[in-house]
């Protein structure tokens, strides 16, 4: 497992994924179909190698990625609408995105143009070493958070809410980001309820994913790189916040009690 404890990847899962390792400057991938269980298109343009930690990335987000469509396939179907799968993307450096280049240096992302959730190969080592976020459900969660946006932009609220920032003041645009990145970790929450119910959490991974939401929270992250913080220009929420809303998707494993837009965050 990535972590080396804890979350029981379901077996027999697997996303309908996009795997492609971009080097920098080059734009070259490497043909990943043997990762793959549901059949994907896989970019195939150099035969270069790729380590066994990368395999193990892929392989790891691939069930992920799985585990999410499952449950929000089931989540839709309550709804009486049927779940768009959005596509995943694994890339090295930079890689051209339909909301512009992607870069490590972002982290994972979800474009909604493309409805692709982007995640560079170096991230799983930063979250362990740079944020201390370790375990296989840490990792598994912010995962889940991307795909939240997928969700968001499937229900609608993505659009309207890019549409209000338009208009609206930098102060209210980072206030509107926070509270779309605040419900993005409410229905992550609610996945980790779905594999809570498949038996697969051990004791412990709860507070893995607890951890993983305080440790990238704006007010800490402020904190560590600039000595200071400045509340308005949060755009993520602060780190008791993500703390909050993750476990209350986790708690309630229903997307309705989700709404940070008509509740006090």
């Amino acid at each position: 497992m990535m972590g080396g404890r804890g979350f029981r990847l379901p077996t027999g899962k697997g996303g309908l994924v996009l795997l492609v390792i971009v080097v920098v400057a080059s734009y070259y991938g490497v043909d990943l179909t043997g990762l793959i269980s549901g059949g994907a298109p896989v970019s195939q343009q150099t035969s270069r190698s790729i380590s066994p930690n990368e395999d193990e990335a892929a392989k790891f987000t691939s069930v992920i990625l799985g585990t999410t469509e499952e449950s929000w396939g089931q989540q839709f179907q309550k709804m009486g609408r049927a779940y768009q799968e959005p596509k995943l993307v694994m890339y090295r450096g930079a890689t051209r995105t339909g909301c512009g280049t992607g870069q490590s240096v972002m982290g994972p992302f979800y474009c909604p143009a493309d409805s692709t959730v982007y995640i560079d190969l170096s991230f799983y080592d930063e979250m362990k070493q740079k944020l201390g976020a370790e375990g296989d459900f840490a990792q598994g969660y912010v995962i889940a958070h991307e795909v939240g946006h997928h969700v968001q932009k499937l229900l609608g609220i993505e659009p309207k809410v890019r549409q209000l920032q338009q208009n609206a003041s930098q102060t209210e645009v980072n206030r509107l980001s926070v509270r779309l990145e605040l419900q993005a970790d409410c229905f992550a929450g609610v996945w980790g309820n779905a594999m809570q119910k498949e038996g697969v959490l051990d004791t412990g991974d709860l507070q893995e994913a607890l951890n993983a939401a305080q440790a990238i929270g704006d007010d800490r992250l402020q904190q560590q790189s600039q000595g200071r913080v400045v509340p308005d220009s949060f755009t993520h929420g602060t780190s008791e916040q993500r703390y909050s809303w993750f476990k209350r998707g986790f708690d309630s494993g229903d997307p309705a009690q989700c709404n940070t837009f008509g509740n006090t965050l």
